[in-house]
């Protein structure tokens, strides 16, 4: 299969089959227990990356983010915060900003909506991944991290119909199982792994696309 996917997604028979194209977007998701749990993937990331990565991490209202540097010593890619109508560039890392829903458009760049919160969470996972599902179909990954909302189930959902490939963190390892347990139930996934080994089967896939 084109761009080194095959070996690192597994279609469950009652869902979408492995992405046909190339890997252009890793989009994660993740809430309650996230910031440690963000920190082990973008550390697995090789400096090497053909694909944008895009982080939605809830965050509280009206507080300013320091997400790009906190992680800054952690990652070897570059990274920021998304802005608007900026283009999506492959090899770097962008983190929705605060109190905004985070949208990718068919051009692949970036849009900004201030629509109301999806479970209590603006940014939230769901509009990016519905978004991105639509902008990408089978060139993306989904993986949505510990959570306490089901926040992500429904956009998960549709990356998968769209023949996006989707990982989920095991519940049972997670700080908060709740989210990715939502996922599991509403959308199945291609890989349901502990922490490690996503962050493991993630360097691989980046470093085969």
């Amino acid at each position: 299969m084109p761009g080194g996917l095959a070996p690192f997604f597994a279609a469950s028979p009652a869902q979408s089959a492995a992405p046909s194209a190339a890997l252009r977007l890793v989009a994660i998701g993740a809430s309650a227990g996230g910031v440690e749990a963000l920190g082990v993937l973008l550390r697995a990331l090789p400096a090497r990356c053909p694909a944008a990565v895009v982080v939605v991490l809830h965050l509280a209202p009206g507080h300013s983010s320091r997400l790009p540097q906190l992680y800054a010593q952690q990652c070897l890619l570059p990274l920021s915060e998304a802005q608007d109508k900026e283009p999506l560039l492959p090899g770097r890392v962008y983190f929705a900003p605060p109190d905004y829903h985070l949208q990718i458009e068919p051009d692949f760049s970036f849009s900004l909506s201030l629509e109301a919160p999806v479970f209590f969470s603006r940014p939230a996972i769901d509009v990016l991944l519905e978004t991105a599902a639509l902008a990408c179909r089978s060139s993306m990954l989904a993986i949505i991290l510990t959570g306490a909302s089901a926040d992500g189930a429904r956009g998960l959902a549709r990356v998968r119909q769209l023949g996006g490939g989707a990982w989920i963190q095991d519940p049972a390892t997670a700080v908060s199982g709740v989210m990715p347990a939502a996922a599991l139930r509403h959308a199945g996934a291609d890989q349901v792994l502990e922490l490690g080994e996503l962050a493991a089967c993630l360097a691989r896939l980046v470093d085969a696309a």
